[in-house]
């Protein structure tokens, strides 16, 4: 393909409250097997980019740990590869990154390097499936500057939390708001971005030398008017886990046959690394319904719509209802949960009992149930 990669992975986000404590955003276990970062990897990889960068920062390294082999997206080859970019104290430089456009600055050297003449820029924190080639040639049908997947919002989910994006008739980007405090309009960006690797270059810089460092706010809302700036729109799954809330719903998504259907059984695949680890074991007693049971799991209770990552282990008498389980959790007989999130690692004592708000779950942390009565 004519384009690189690069992955913006290294940001922080409050409103995930305890759950980026222990990793990165683009890190989060999804639908039992996966990480977010995973998403946007298989995209690029099944979109055959050869060469992707994944900009780390925050509590990387769970995530660095996670993309310590590039063969598992097939990106282990002479031409290209997968490249985890960190911050680095220089003699020029003694910051960390302060923003998406800063951190692309910091590694400036990436694209100057590179040869192929545009540059696919995605979040680490979207599950979907695109074809970035489909992208790409609308990019070049235009004759745009800069193309911005975007996606229009069902009613009842809150665009608030992402950039709205206003259109003209020829999908030419007139407005672009970052997260507004009310808005009507449903059209977000995705935070997937194709540009001209020399313009991006030239833009970067630009940034640098007038001390600007993020990409939404200093180049595309900066050069809305004078750029072209068009939008794609996409119109298959796409969610963004940027909140507790928006991650609990997307997990929850893959209960859907359909859901499931179009991520696990149709082509392209999504990839992830692999664990070698046993299949699930369904212990006499035990009753499972609408759930995902990831493989290293151990079930003797009943489980209900719910998600049980990698390596769970639910004791006697047990009831997991509506509940997204971690990877590596340890809950006791006759416990009871519903409508939360068990963080990994964890072990819930006997005969506990949590349940949260339906849709606003309630996140089970190991430093406040292992050792406190």
């Amino acid at each position: 393909m004519k384009a690189i990669g690069i992955i913006l992975a290294g940001g922080n986000n409050n409103k995930m409250r305890e759950l980026s404590q222990k990793r990165a955003i683009a890190a989060m276990p999804i639908a039992g097997s996966y990480r977010a970062i995973d998403f946007a990897l298989s995209n690029m990889s099944n979109s055959h980019i050869q060469k992707v960068a994944v900009l780390t920062q925050y509590n990387a390294k769970s995530l660095n740990e996670h993309l310590n082999s590039s063969k598992w997206w097939n990106f282990g080859r002479k031409q290209g590869g997968l490249y985890t970019f960190t911050p680095s104290i220089t003699a020029d430089n003694g910051f960390w990154y302060r923003g998406t456009a800063d951190s692309i600055w910091q590694n400036i050297s990436f694209l100057k390097n590179s040869h192929e003449p545009y540059v696919i820029i995605a979040p680490g924190d979207g599950v979907y499936k695109l074809d970035f080639n489909d992208v790409l040639d609308y990019h070049i049908s235009k004759k745009a500057d800069i193309t911005i997947v975007t996606k229009c919002l069902e009613d009842g989910e809150d665009a608030s939390r992402f950039g709205v994006v206003k259109t003209a008739e020829d999908n030419r980007v007139i407005d672009f708001e970052e997260k507004p405090v009310q808005t009507k309009d449903r059209t977000v960006s995705a935070g997937i971005y194709v540009i001209r690797r020399r313009l991006l270059i030239e833009l970067i810089e630009r940034c640098a030398e007038e001390e600007r460092h993020d990409i939404v706010n200093d180049i595309l809302i900066r050069y809305k008017n004078v750029k072209k700036i068009y939008a794609y729109e996409m119109n298959t799954f796409w969610r963004s886990i940027s909140s507790v809330e928006s991650y609990y719903e997307t997990n929850m998504q893959f209960l859907n046959s359909e859901v499931r259907n179009y991520f696990f059984k149709q082509l392209p695949p999504v990839y992830s690394k692999v664990d070698d680890l046993p299949p699930a074991k369904y212990n006499p007693g035990s009753q499972v319904k609408n759930s995902l049971v990831s493989s290293g799991s151990i079930i003797n209770g009943t489980v209900e719509n719910s998600i049980l990552f990698k390596k769970a282990y639910i004791g006697n008498n047990c009831v997991i209802k509506n509940s997204i389980i971690l990877n590596n959790v340890y809950i006791g007989d006759n416990t009871y949960i519903e409508n939360c999130i068990v963080e990994s690692r964890d072990t819930i004592r006997a005969n506990s009992n949590y349940v949260g708000e339906p849709g606003k779950p309630m996140i089970v942390t190991e430093r406040g149930n292992r050792y406190n009565i």
